[in-house]
């Protein structure tokens, strides 16, 4: 009989609570709060100003690639080159969403 590892903390806690929940552990794990949080690092926005911003993008699914390819194109964040495009679009997607 094969025995699998248990699941991670964070992995567990985001199936459970859903997308929104996976989208801020996302946004976590990339440490996107680093420049991103409150208060915010330079001149970066905050993530409720992201927010804000991506809101037209809502339920756009086209508008969400074209905004994540854009942000993983950004060559004044090393953290934007590194994102995969799949988590790019997650990220763009919780943040059109109202990052919740």
């Amino acid at each position: 009989m094969k025995t699998t590892a248990p699941l991670s903390l964070a992995l567990l806690t985001a199936l459970l609570a859903g997308p929104a929940a996976a989208s801020w552990n996302l946004a976590l794990d990339k440490d996107c709060l680093a420049c991103h949080g409150t208060p915010p690092r330079g001149d970066a926005p905050t993530i409720e100003r992201l927010a804000k911003r991506s809101e037209g993008l809502r339920g756009n699914e086209e508008k969400i690639r074209q905004e994540a390819q854009k942000l993983r194109s950004r060559r004044d964040a090393v953290a934007h080159e590194q994102l995969s495009q799949a988590d790019a679009e997650r990220l763009v997607r919780w943040l059109a969403d109202g990052a919740k």
